[in-house]
């Protein structure tokens, strides 16, 4: 489960943040528990221009289109030009691609899409047309059977856990029954899962609850969820307002905006997560993606509420994607750094332990001391990645290949602490000992 500023391009967003009105910031702005102030739940108007500036400039992009993207876009009210073509995207990755993706990018697509007042059981794009619910459905009900039987879902719990957001939003299928399973796998493995895996499964119990005539289904929700939320506030206090790491703390919010009656009277003070992502001042498009709706008071569970209407309060007005461009100013070169590298696997075939260290300019991301470890040892230290939409993914070293039928990846650590970015984003310090360790999730 990733950070290099432009300063012509950072400058123009400061500029047009200024030009995001009150009104529209108020119209998007939602609230959690009883008594929280919609505004200091929000973002600042700069930062959130800044942030819808990273998206629009990621939907341009040529590669894949990101449905997380559009998703935050939409939940954030943009209807720039760069919005509009990443939708006609999205509807013909859609039509031509659905049945061979995985249950949660089809998830992803159907609230793309509906966040967009595009209905999903009819998406066509070139004389191709395809319904996203059916299919949803069908893979929904294989992650479910694997879940039952293995102990394990095909792909992941945050999968699962957007496939029944996704049902239940659109009302369709037996977004119950998924909501029932995630909540007994909560109650049973809470401790062992991620904030993220958490956020998201308990956002579709949210919403089932909501939708359930059935009052056992509903107080299995409601403990669940007094639960979850609960330790979601534990966490923030213990991390200053950061809940799990910086990238789950957006996914969190979202949990604690839709979960305020289970976990009231206990207050929470959303100012302090809010305060806690805006100070890190985020880059990456897809961690921008996760953050921002629950920065403009927003949730997955919206996306089937949304105004579509012209009179609707939009930022269209700041055409931010025809003045930005891509050009960024880089770190001024410094002198090197000293990296050890060492890659390990005690997992899979023959074991092994290997270690180098080598020397790049400082500033420079962790994919740059994997490409100086293999061409100083091609046969020990070669690699491969494989194109997400957090960046580059390492899938293989030493020949070695992760696997999802084995449920293996190569793990990256900061001495004994896991990394939170990616090699893409990640900046080691000098001296630092970077470890990939083949592991088992």
């Amino acid at each position: 489960m990733q950070r290099q500023r432009g300063t012509a391009g950072t400058e123009v967003l400061r500029m047009l943040g200024v030009a995001l009105s009150t009104a529209v910031l108020l119209a998007l702005a939602g609230c959690g528990a009883e008594g929280t102030d919609p505004q200091n739940c929000t973002v600042s108007a700069e930062e959130r221009a800044r942030m819808l500036g990273i998206l629009q400039l990621s939907a341009m992009d040529s590669g894949t289109p990101n449905p997380s993207v559009l998703l935050a876009l939409n939940l954030a009210g943009d209807s720039s030009k760069a919005r509009q073509e990443l939708l006609e995207r999205i509807k013909e990755t859609a039509a031509k691609q659905a049945k061979d993706m995985s249950s949660g990018q089809v998830a992803l697509y159907t609230l793309a899409l509906r966040s967009s007042c595009c209905d999903p059981r009819d998406v066509a794009a070139h004389g191709q047309s395809v319904d996203l619910l059916s299919i949803l459905q069908e893979k929904t009900d294989q992650e479910l059977t694997h879940l039952e039987q293995n102990g394990t879902p095909k792909s992941s719990l945050f999968s699962v856990g957007l496939d029944a957001q996704a049902l239940c939003v659109t009302g369709a299928g037996d977004y119950e029954s998924a909501a029932t399973i995630l909540a007994k796998q909560l109650q049973r493995s809470q401790d062992k899962l991620s904030v993220d895996e958490q956020a998201m499964m308990a956002l579709a119990l949210v919403c089932a609850y909501n939708r359930t005539e059935h009052k056992d289904v509903q107080d299995l929700l409601n403990r669940t969820l007094t639960m979850v939320s609960n330790g979601f506030l534990d966490k923030q206090a213990e991390g200053n307002g950061i809940i799990g790491n910086i990238y789950s703390t957006g996914l969190a919010m979202q949990l604690l905006l839709a979960a305020g009656k289970f976990y009231a009277p206990r207050p929470w003070d959303c100012t302090q997560p809010v305060a806690a992502i805006t100070a890190q001042h985020l880059q990456q498009p897809m961690a921008v993606a996760q953050a921002l709706p629950a920065l403009v008071g927003r949730t997955y569970l919206d996306s089937a509420s949304l105004d579509c209407s012209p009179e609707a309060p939009t930022t269209a007005g700041m055409q931010l994607d025809t003045v930005l461009t891509k050009g960024t100013t880089p770190e001024q070169a410094g002198s090197n750094i000293t990296v050890n590298y060492t890659i390990t696997n005690e997992v899979r075939g023959k074991h092994f332990s290997y270690s180098t260290e080598v020397e790049v300019p400082a500033g420079s991301v962790l994919l740059v001391v994997l490409e100086e470890a293999q061409k100083s040892n091609k046969t020990i230290f070669s690699f491969k990645t494989e194109s997400t939409f957090w960046g580059p993914m390492v899938v293989s070293i030493h020949g070695l290949a992760a696997s999802e039928n084995d449920r293996t990846f190569w793990q990256f650590f900061n001495g004994s602490v896991p990394l939170q970015e990616g090699v893409g984003t990640y900046k080691p310090q000098d001296g630092e000992h970077i470890r990939a360790v083949f592991s088992i999730y």
